[in-house]
C-alpha cells in the first residue's frame, strides 16, 4: 500500500426555501427583538379585518411594517401617509414571500413623543429634589382681598375667571397680569411676571392659568424655569392649565392643581350668597344657645342660693379647707414615691445597658466571624484536595480504557473510503484507497494486487 493524495468530499447540507426563511426569521428575532424606530409614514393600509400595513421611510431606506388590531385599538390619534412616528417594533421575516419586515407594538407622534419624554424627565428631575413634596404646599387663604391672575389677556380662560369670581365673591381684587402662554416668548414671560408680582407683596394668592390645548401648546407650562419660579414665590400658586385631563409641570409644583380656570376661580374665592346663607344660620343658632345658656345660669343660681340659705357657709368652708390639706399631703407623698420608682427603674435600665454594651457584641461577632472564617478556609482547601485527586484517578482510568493508548503501543486502524474500520481482509479489492490511524496522525493507503 502507498500514500495518496485523495480526501473524501465534504457533504452538501441542502435547506428548503421554508427552511432558510425559517432560520433567517430567528436570527432576526435572537439579534434584535424590540427596537424604537423613527420615520415617515406612507401606503398606509386598513383592511376590514382591523389590521394595519404601512411603509416607514427617510430619505435613504424604508422597511414594510404590520401592526395588528389588538395594538392598532389603543392608538389615540389616526396614522396617516406623509406623517413622522415614532415605533416601538420587533424586527423579522413574513416566511411566506421571504420578506424583511418590523410587527410594530406601539406607535405615537414622533413630535409629541420627545416631548412626552422630555415632559417625564423634568417631572423625575424636580420630584426628587422636593419640588412636588406636598409637605412643602402652603394653605390658600379663605378669603383671598387682592388675587393676581397671570394668563392671557385675550384668551377664553380670563373671561371664565373673571366671570365666575364677579359672580361669586365681588369683594375681591383681581388684578389681571398679561403675559403670552404658548410660544417661545411665553417661559420668560411667565417667570418675569410670577418674580414680579411675588416681590411687589400686594397678592395673597396667584393664579396662573389657560385653556386647554395639545401637549406642544401647553409645553410653556411645562419648562422648568416657570417650575422653579413657581417653587421661589413668596405667594400661594395655583395652576389651571388646560382641561381637566390635561397635567403639566406647573401643576405639581404650585401650591394647588385645579382642573380647569373656571374651577380655580371657585377654589380661589367663597361664594356670597351661600356664605350669607351660613352666616345667618350661625346667627340663629347663637341666638338661640344664648337664650338656652342664660336660662340654664338663672336656674343654677337659684339652685344655689337655695343651697347656701340651708346650710352654714363657715363649716362647710372649713371642712373644704382640712380635706384640702389632707389632699395636698397625699399628692406630696405619692409624688415623691413616683419619683423613687422612676430612679430606681432607671437606675436597672442603665445597668442593662452597660450590660449590652454594643462593644462587647461586636467583639464577640468578630471572634465568630474569624472563627467561621477558618472553618470556610479548610473546608474549601479539603475539599480541593479531594476534587484534584478524583480527577487524576479519573484521568488514569480513562487513559487506561482509551484506543489513543492502544495506539500509542504500537497498534494502527484502518478506514476504507467510506471512512468504515476494517475489521477483515475479505471484501477489500486491490487498488483501494485505505486511510491508517496511527497515535501521531493519518496515512493514506493503496492495497496493492496479489504478485501470484
Amino acid at each position: 500500500m502507498h500514500p495518496s493524495d485523495d480526501q473524501p468530499a465534504t457533504p452538501r447540507h441542502i435547506l428548503t426555501p421554508s427552511t432558510l426563511n425559517r432560520l433567517v426569521r430567528g436570527l432576526l428575532e435572537d439579534a434584535l427583538p424590540l427596537v424604537w424606530i423613527e420615520g415617515e409614514l406612507s401606503n398606509v393600509a386598513r383592511p376590514a379585518s382591523g389590521h394595519m400595513y404601512f411603509t416607514l421611510k427617510d430619505s435613504g431606506a424604508q422597511v414594510r411594517c404590520a401592526m395588528f388590531r389588538p395594538k392598532t385599538v389603543a392608538l389615540r390619534f389616526k396614522p396617516v401617509d406623509g406623517m413622522q412616528v415614532l415605533l416601538r417594533a420587533r424586527v423579522g421575516l413574513y416566511e411566506p414571500r421571504g420578506e424583511f419586515q418590523l410587527v410594530a407594538e406601539h406607535m405615537e407622534p414622533a413630535g409629541e413623543g420627545a416631548l412626552q419624554r422630555e415632559f417625564e424627565r423634568l417631572k423625575a428631575q424636580l420630584d426628587a429634589e422636593g419640588l412636588f413634596d406636598p409637605a412643602r404646599k402652603r394653605p390658600l387663604p379663605r378669603f383671598a382681598r387682592r388675587i393676581g391672575v397671570i394668563t392671557s389677556a385675550t384668551g377664553a380662560a380670563v373671561r371664565d375667571v373673571l366671570s365666575v369670581m364677579s359672580r361669586r365673591w365681588p369683594l375681591a381684587d383681581v388684578d389681571i397680569l398679561p403675559v403670552p402662554v404658548q410660544g417661545r416668548e411665553a417661559p420668560p414671560a411667565i417667570v418675569a411676571m410670577l418674580k414680579k408680582a411675588s416681590a411687589s407683596a400686594r397678592y395673597d394668592v396667584l393664579l396662573l392659568t389657560r385653556g386647554g390645548g395639545s401637549l406642544e401648546d401647553l409645553w410653556a407650562f411645562n419648562d422648568e424655569a416657570v417650575a422653579r419660579a413657581i417653587h421661589a414665590s413668596a405667594v400661594p400658586v395655583v395652576s389651571a392649565v388646560g382641561h381637566e385631563v390635561d397635567f403639566s409641570i406647573a401643576d405639581f409644583v404650585a401650591d394647588l392643581r385645579a382642573p380647569t380656570p373656571s374651577a380655580a376661580a371657585e377654589l380661589l374665592v367663597p361664594d356670597a350668597q351661600a356664605l350669607g346663607r351660613h352666616l345667618y344660620q350661625l346667627q340663629q343658632r347663637l341666638a338661640t344657645l344664648q337664650q338656652r345658656r342664660l336660662q340654664g345660669h338663672g336656674q343654677r343660681v337659684d339652685h344655689l342660693l337655695a343651697r347656701l340659705q340651708a346650710q352654714r357657709p363657715q363649716a362647710r368652708l372649713a371642712r373644704d379647707r382640712e380635706r384640702l390639706a389632707h389632699l395636698h399631703r397625699r399628692l406630696l407623698g405619692s409624688l415623691r414615691e413616683q419619683q423613687q420608682q422612676r430612679q430606681s427603674r432607671l437606675d436597672r435600665v442603665h445597668a442593662r445597658l452597660l450590660a449590652r454594651h454594643p462593644q462587647q457584641r461586636l467583639q464577640l461577632l468578630r471572634r465568630q466571624l474569624a472563627e467561621q472564617a477558618q472553618r470556610l478556609r479548610q473546608s474549601i482547601e479539603r475539599r480541593l484536595e479531594r476534587d484534584r485527586l478524583t480527577l487524576q484517578q479519573s484521568a488514569r482510568a480513562l487513559h487506561a480504557v482509551s484506543p489513543l493508548a492502544t495506539l500509542e503501543r504500537g497498534y494502527a486502524i484502518l478506514f476504507d473510503a467510506d471512512g468504515k474500520v476494517l475489521r477483515s481482509t475479505h471484501g477489500v479489492a486491490a487498488d483501494a484507497k485505505l486511510r491508517a490511524r496511527l497515535a501521531d496522525g493519518e496515512l493514506p493507503l493503496r492495497v496493492e494486487p496479489d504478485s501470484d
